[in-house]
């Protein structure tokens, strides 16, 4: 019997990413590959890259050629790039980057395992030509989903795959194997996006925005509560529009609570909300259903009226603070998150103390900031008004400092507090580590138990915060506070 082939895939950027690996490591084990964690030990090593901004790019490059590096000394016959910035150049890059094997674009997914057949046979698979992929979708939203069964959207792969990628006895799953064993997973909730932000090219590389069925959605996190998954984080490039294409605009409001109901899941967490989007409803429902995290991942941006403008963006630092009064008039300790751009073009002195009048009365758990790059192909890159990269680079260290100290202040604010956190590893030196609600996988900072006793992966406790590092939070479980199937998320 011929040795199984073998592949790794080596996932870089977001969450949505990650999502993209597992489908395709559901396709390719559904077809006879034998998965394996490590690059050295496969046959095949995938890297799924990321494209969003030029740290990005160069993370994916260096992870390319690394892997690369694995063929003169280990088994690694070939090297190909998936994801956003293989979609995003394609032949470019490959001809930037011979040292891929091949470079396959989302709609190769579908024929992924013949595509690395034929790599790894020594053949040559021709890289795509880009294309705004907004074109591929009819204009009007009520006419997408019909004619997305002909375009290629990464996570919104039919749901009939061979046996044996899904548990016989449950749920049938979309296409996905899950890559680690983390009591965490994100399900993807829509593709694409709408929106014509001027400093943002991802549109134009992931396409429009288009839904996915709730009963997928539903599926979907039935097959992950199966695989032992406690946590699930919606993701898209714009939950807020969730369901406009399907004909409900508030179809959100109604699938969370049928979420909220899947036997296995303890906590339910949404993403990327448009503060110009957020609804009345929606906020009722994100601080008031049962196991949903009162948590808002708010893209903000900026908050100076006239950079907002100049994003092709709405609000304003008093509006924005209405909002999040509004939020915390429903649910006090709700988490909220937000990124922000410094040095866009145009932008002067007082548009940066906006942003910090803003920052400093927002109370904010985690704060990401970034300083203005031209993204080419965007509305921004062609702005008059471009700032020096000293001016940018000094921006951009003044409100980096500013929002490590101020999410540290907002970190102090919950000690004493009880916080339901779930655990997800356990270290030989630092303990049980988790997240409590108000924070999300990777970005938000994490809570280090000061007794992981009777604790495992997967676990809910109860515990209270007893002090701080940084954004980290200590805390101290509670007595007989180990929960089973309790609400999550409060």
């Amino acid at each position: 019997m011929p040795e199984r082939r073998t592949v790794a895939l080596v996932t870089l950027g977001c969450a949505r990413n990650e999502v993209d690996s597992e489908e395709l490591a559901g396709r390719l084990e559904a077809d006879g590959w034998q998965l394996v964690e490590d690059a050295a030990d496969a046959d095949v090593a995938v890297v799924n890259t990321c494209g969003f901004v030029e740290a990005a790019k160069k993370d994916s490059v260096d992870a390319l050629l690394e892997a690369n590096d694995l063929k003169d000394h280990g088994r690694t016959q070939a090297v190909v790039a998936v994801g956003c910035m293989a979609e995003r150049y394609g032949k470019e890059l490959a001809e930037a980057l011979p040292e891929a094997d091949g470079v396959l674009g989302f709609d190769d997914y579908a024929d992924i395992s013949d595509r690395l057949q034929t790599i790894l046979s020594g053949g040559v698979h021709a890289s795509h030509t880009p294309r705004d992929r907004r074109k591929l979708l009819p204009i009007s939203p009520a006419q997408r989903q019909d004619a997305g069964t002909e375009v290629a959207i990464p996570g919104h792969g039919p749901a009939d795959l061979p046996e044996g990628v899904a548990p016989a006895s449950g749920p049938r799953a979309p296409l996905r194997r899950r890559l680690d064993g983390s009591p965490v997973a994100s399900v993807k909730l829509a593709s694409g996006c709408d929106r014509r932000c001027s400093f943002c090219a991802i549109p134009s590389f992931r396409g429009s925005f288009i839904s996915r069925r709730p009963s997928d959605v539903l599926n979907e996190t039935r097959w992950l509560a199966e695989q032992g998954v406690k946590e699930i984080m919606l993701v898209s490039e714009n939950n807020t529009s969730y369901g406009k294409d399907l004909g409900d605009i508030r179809l959100l409001e109604s699938l969370l609570p049928e979420l909220a109901e899947v036997d296995g899941i303890e906590r339910i967490r949404v993403s990327y909300l448009q503060p110009a989007e957020m609804r009345p409803g929606l906020i009722d429902v994100l601080t008031s259903t049962p196991k949903v995290a009162p948590y808002f991942d708010l893209s903000f941006q900026h908050s100076a009226p006239g950079v907002l403008r100049a994003m092709r963006r709405f609000g304003d630092t008093d509006r924005f603070l209405e909002l999040l009064d509004t939020i915390r008039s429903k649910a006090p300790e709700a988490g909220v998150r937000s990124n922000f751009i410094v040095g866009f073009p145009g932008e002067s002195e007082s548009d940066l103390a906006e942003l910090e009048r803003f920052l400093n009365s927002a109370r904010l758990d985690a704060i990401g900031v970034f300083g203005y790059s031209d993204e080419e192909g965007t509305e921004a890159a062609t702005y008059d008004g471009k700032l020096d990269e000293d001016v940018v680079a000094e921006r951009l260290a003044r409100v980096s400092r500013l929002a490590e100290e101020l999410v540290s202040q907002r970190a102090e604010e919950r000690v004493g507090q009880t916080v339901r956190v779930l655990v997800e590893s356990m270290d030989a030196e630092e303990g049980a580590l988790g997240r409590a609600a108000h924070q999300a996988p990777e970005t938000d900072g994490q809570v280090l138990l000061t007794s992981g006793e009777g604790l495992a992966p997967g676990r809910i406790v109860e515990a209270k915060v007893v002090g701080t590092e940084g954004v980290d939070l200590v805390a101290e479980p509670l007595p007989g506070s180990l929960a089973g199937h309790e609400e999550a998320g409060r």
